[in-house]
């Protein structure tokens, strides 16, 4: 990854600074936001079989919206976490050691 989390929240948080969004920017409203966005992606692959999900980078225009919806929701979690004070990738960590002791391998 070229730039690490806490470059892109910073960078995510002097962005609403300067248009003052920041009243807007509440843990509900990044949430709902979140969730549209994340419809948004899952839009792009609603109606098409595995196969051609499978290849939806390959064309550029599909690749183009993946990779801005994608942007999107990781733009609004970024915001979320920042906002209620979540570190994204601690939570992730304790979040995987958590399901490694919940569904052990066989």
């Amino acid at each position: 990854m070229s730039e690490d989390l806490n470059h892109l929240r910073q960078r995510l948080a002097e962005f609403a600074d300067a248009r003052d969004w920041q009243p807007y920017h509440t843990p509900k409203n990044l949430a709902s936001a979140l969730s549209v966005e994340a419809s948004e992606l899952l839009e792009i692959f609603q109606w098409l079989t595995p196969e051609e999900s499978a290849r939806v980078m390959e064309s550029p225009e599909s690749a183009r919206r993946v990779e801005d919806e994608v942007a999107d929701v990781l733009a609004y979690l970024l915001q979320f976490c920042e906002v209620l004070g979540v570190d994204p990738l601690k939570a992730l960590t304790a979040k995987i050691e958590r399901n490694e002791r919940r569904f052990p391998t066989p």
